[in-house]
């Protein structure tokens, strides 16, 4: 087998987000949920968040942190009662109100008091690390009827974003490439695709972990699922396979890691397709200049886009031509297309949007390579964390510290800080 090749992250737009200025932030409303997902870090408790609490995490956030969006999170937020009051209390303080849910409470009659209440996008989680009731795939491919369904539910309503989140561990790796062939296929009502790598199956591999001085089991705070497979996987490997389907696939954008500033924590490609056929992968000025046009314009940078927005895409090739190479090609392929093809003229174009997410991994020296700029970053007891960490923040009070086991007779101080950041800088303020 060839070795996968490296991604080369200076030919990408380093995205500008921050800690403190970010196109996402993340609110988590309920630990309840309904499925139980392989790897899961949240322990599914009936423990709904009120109201009150709701608001104050968000002045910590109008307070501490700018964002477009505010991702919905639990558990499943479905699951509160009150979701719908909710989203309207997220969209009335200015931000697009986005859902991740799984799915399995939505109904049209939900779907429509959500769309009234100012709800700007979904992100529907389905893959195989869920039993569901409503659909008994064990390969990503066969849930593609589901994804579906949620899809034409949305697009039915219309005006708000749809998603799709697949966690893919070595085992599933291939099995990225029935998802994205099918997302190929509907621009129109599929915007974004993120694939999020499982958490490092080894992740306790030939370490000590330590809170507060005191050496603690990592099995306290997270399952070592032996659906995450036996071998590391990084968003390379998610790139090479999805060059299998169309080798012309190309990311764009990127954020890296606190650690290693090579790694590709989140690496975006964008698209611009109609129904019938793909005209090419957008390049890092086209992000570069979205970006930065919002942030000057709106005071904010973008994240989550509306429909109407991603389905102007000839308008989008023909603006964006001026500063972006990859741009102009697409609008030669596009303008040739019609030459051959004059009838298309009438379908429409759509931005596209395929994202890989690659966790916390840990180094060799037991530093934990986290997202530099989390988009996921939530508030605990009025401080913010990044939320796949959040349990360690619960259970201790802090992140903990990994101390290698062989350390080529080094002598390793246990109560080291072994983190990217000090303990002052353990929560943002």
């Amino acid at each position: 087998m060839n070795p996968v090749p490296e991604l080369t992250p200076r030919s990408y737009y380093r995205l500008p987000w921050s800690l403190t200025d970010n196109g996402i932030s993340w609110i988590e409303v309920t630990d309840a949920c309904n499925l139980t997902c392989e790897g899961c870090y949240r322990p599914h408790k009936v423990n709904h968040k009120t109201l009150q609490q709701i608001s104050d995490d968000l002045d910590v956030f109008k307070r501490e942190r700018k964002s477009d969006c505010m991702s919905i999170a639990g558990g499943d937020p479905l699951m509160h009662p009150q979701i719908v009051e909710i989203v309207k209390m997220i969209n009335d303080r200015g931000w697009k109100a986005i859902l991740n849910t799984n799915g399995l409470a939505m109904t049209p009659e939900l779907l429509k008091q959500l769309k009234k209440a100012g709800v700007a996008g979904f992100t529907f989680h389905i893959d195989t690390t869920q039993v569901r009731k409503d659909s008994r795939a064990t390969k990503e491919g066969d849930h593609n009827a589901l994804r579906m369904k949620f899809a034409e539910m949305v697009a039915a309503e219309g005006g708000m974003a749809c998603s799709f989140n697949q966690t893919v561990s070595w085992d599933t790796l291939d099995q990225v490439k029935e998802t994205f062939i099918w997302a190929r296929k509907h621009p129109h009502i599929v915007n974004t695709i993120v694939y999020i790598l499982f958490r490092s199956p080894r992740l306790t591999g030939d370490f000590d972990f330590y809170a507060n001085g005191k050496k603690i089991s990592m099995a306290d705070a997270y399952e070592n699922s032996k659906w995450g497979g036996d071998k590391l996987l990084y968003a390379k490997d998610i790139v090479a396979k999805l060059k299998e389907v169309d080798p012309s696939f190309e990311p764009s954008a990127y954020l890296s890691g606190t650690v290693d500033p090579n790694s590709t924590k989140w690496l975006l490609a964008g698209r611009i397709a109609s129904t019938k056929r793909c005209y090419g992968y957008v390049g890092a000025n086209f992000m570069k200049a979205v970006q930065v046009g919002s942030q000057m314009i709106r005071g904010k940078y973008l994240s989550y886009s509306p429909p109407k927005l991603l389905s102007a895409g000839r308008t989008s090739t023909a603006l964006f031509s001026l500063v972006d190479p990859k741009m102009r090609k697409i609008a030669k392929k596009y303008l040739w297309n019609l030459v051959k093809r004059p009838h298309e003229a009438f379908e429409k174009t759509h931005l596209q949007t395929f994202t890989v997410i690659q966790p916390l991994d840990m180094m060799a020296d037991g530093r934990m390579n986290m997202c530099d700029a989390c988009p996921d970053m939530t508030v605990h007891n009025g401080k913010m964390y990044w939320s796949c960490r959040l349990e360690e923040i619960k259970e201790h009070g802090c992140f903990f510290n990994a101390v290698p086991r062989k350390t080529c007779g080094v002598t390793v101080d246990p109560c080291m800080k072994q983190d990217p950041i000090t303990p002052e800088e353990q929560h943002v303020q």
